[in-house]
C-alpha cells in the first residue's frame, strides 16, 4: 500500500534545487495522483526554507509534462500549471520533477489564461542546453494546458475541487 505522505521534488534541468514539500496522498485516479499540501507546511523553495502560506491541492499526471496546482481564495491563480518532464517515483513516497521554467496559469477572478516565464525557458534551453526533443514536448505541453484551461477539460474545470475541499 503507498505510503499517506509523499515528498515532492522539484529540480532545474542543471540539478539546482527549486522545491521540496511533503504532501499527503489523496487519491488516485485516472488523471494521476492527487497530493494535498495544508497550510503552514514547511517547504524548501529555491534551496531556502519557507512555509506554505495557503493551502493546495497537486496533481502529479501519468505520463504527462506538466504538474497542475489548484489554489483556493485569496490566491489570485485558480489553476497554476508548471511545464515539467514526467514524474519519475523514486518509491511510493517521492516523486522527482525537472521543472522546465514554463507556466501557464487560469487567473480566479478573470478566467484569463496566460503562458508565463518565456524568457526563462529561452535563457536556460541556452545556458543549460535543453535536447531538441524536451523543448518540443515542453512547447507542446504548455499549448494543451493552454487550450485546457481555457475550455473547460478535466481536471481544470470541476474535478480539483472535491480534493481541494479536503486541504481548505
Amino acid at each position: 500500500m503507498p505510503s499517506d505522505m509523499v515528498r515532492v521534488i522539484y529540480r532545474k534541468y542543471d540539478g539546482s534545487a527549486h522545491r521540496d514539500y511533503p504532501a499527503r496522498r489523496l487519491a488516485e485516479d485516472d488523471l494521476g495522483i492527487w497530493l494535498g499540501v495544508p497550510e503552514g507546511t514547511e517547504s524548501v523553495y529555491h534551496g531556502r526554507p519557507s512555509v506554505e502560506k495557503i493551502p493546495f491541492v497537486l496533481l502529479v499526471p501519468h505520463r504527462a509534462w506538466w504538474t497542475a496546482m489548484f489554489n483556493p481564495p485569496p490566491r489570485t491563480s485558480e489553476v497554476y500549471c508548471d511545464i515539467a518532464t514526467p514524474a519519475r517515483w523514486e518509491s511510493d513516497d517521492v516523486v522527482h520533477l525537472i521543472d522546465l521554467d514554463l507556466d501557464v496559469v487560469r487567473r480566479r477572478a478573470t478566467g484569463l489564461v496566460e503562458l508565463l516565464d518565456e524568457d526563462e525557458f529561452a535563457e536556460h534551453r541556452a545556458r543549460f542546453g535543453y535536447p531538441d526533443d524536451v523543448v518540443a514536448e515542453a512547447e507542446a505541453a504548455a499549448q494543451r494546458l493552454f487550450g485546457a484551461l481555457g475550455d473547460g477539460t478535466e481536471p481544470f474545470a470541476t474535478a480539483y475541487r472535491k480534493w481541494l475541499a479536503l486541504v481548505v
